[in-house]
């Protein structure tokens, strides 16, 4: 079983405005991209449980041309503001690398075996 910082060639947060965040999981090949979007574990559920929002508050879009997957969520705080931890959003995709994919090897592991 794969993780996702594995598989995927980009894994990132930034901010989507002042408030909100967008997080984008981008891939090498359409195998792969596809693969992880249809493994069931990139979810509004996994974005609610990791960052404290609502399923509802999740917004989250593949888009097959990009062999992209995005999801924004409500910043629990405006960036900029006092309490605010990250104003710019970058470091908020740590929980999303270790993610594991099941089902799915990294390019180039059964030929390491």
């Amino acid at each position: 079983m794969a993780r996702l910082h594995e598989l995927a060639r980009l894994v990132r947060s930034k901010n989507a405005g002042p408030f909100q965040l967008t997080f984008d999981l981008l891939f090498d090949d359409r195998g792969t991209y596809e693969a992880v979007r249809d493994a069931g574990v990139v979810t509004p559920a996994l974005f609610a449980r990791l960052y404290g929002v609502t399923e509802e508050q999740v917004t989250l879009v593949a888009y097959d041309p990009a062999l992209a997957i995005k999801a924004t969520i409500p910043r629990p705080v405006a960036s900029g503001d006092l309490a605010d931890t990250d104003i710019f959003g970058a470091q908020l995709y740590g929980p999303l690398v270790e993610l594991e994919i099941p089902g799915v090897e990294p390019a180039g592991a059964a030929s390491n075996r």
